[in-house]
């Protein structure tokens, strides 16, 4: 006679089942990869019990004071930033403390998006990342809480 056999299923998660939080950081006088790490994992929502590869579940990250972050070593001089334009002779480099004057937001971004994904998914977190210069920021109706990283 043949027993039964209950078959188990694994948990999924689906879009339907994703909530986010707002968090705001505050980046003054933080070390620049160190904050980028810790905020990395809550873009990707690898805090979460929950968590799939394949799909986006983190929440929304707001950084302020991003100008007055701070690099160890000779960095600020030697660390540079290049972009080319695709034309010959178009490649062009910043060095950080050039990239600090003129975008200070920049910075963190670009060590933010280092850390992240490459493709579609990474590109989608990094929309849910705001930086900005100074205290002040558009979303105090979200009601972010406020992290310390």
């Amino acid at each position: 006679m043949a027993t039964k056999r209950k078959i188990q299923s694994t948990y999924t998660t689906t879009p339907d089942d994703i909530d986010r939080k707002w968090y705001i950081v505050d980046a003054q006088g933080q070390t620049l990869g160190r904050i980028a790490s810790k905020i990395t994992p809550i873009l990707t929502g690898k805090r979460k019990p929950a968590y799939t590869p394949n799909l986006d579940l983190g929440d929304h990250v707001i950084i302020i004071n991003s100008e007055k972050i701070r690099v160890t070593g000779k960095r600020m001089d030697q660390k540079r930033y290049f972009s080319y334009s695709g034309y010959p002779g178009g490649l062009t480099s910043l060095t950080l403390r050039q990239l600090m004057e003129k975008h200070p937001d920049r910075a963190i971004r670009s060590a933010v998006k280092g850390m992240l994904p490459k493709g579609v998914l990474g590109r989608q977190m990094m929309r849910k990342l705001r930086v900005y210069v100074g205290s002040e920021h558009p979303h105090e109706a979200q009601k972010p809480e406020v992290l310390e990283v």
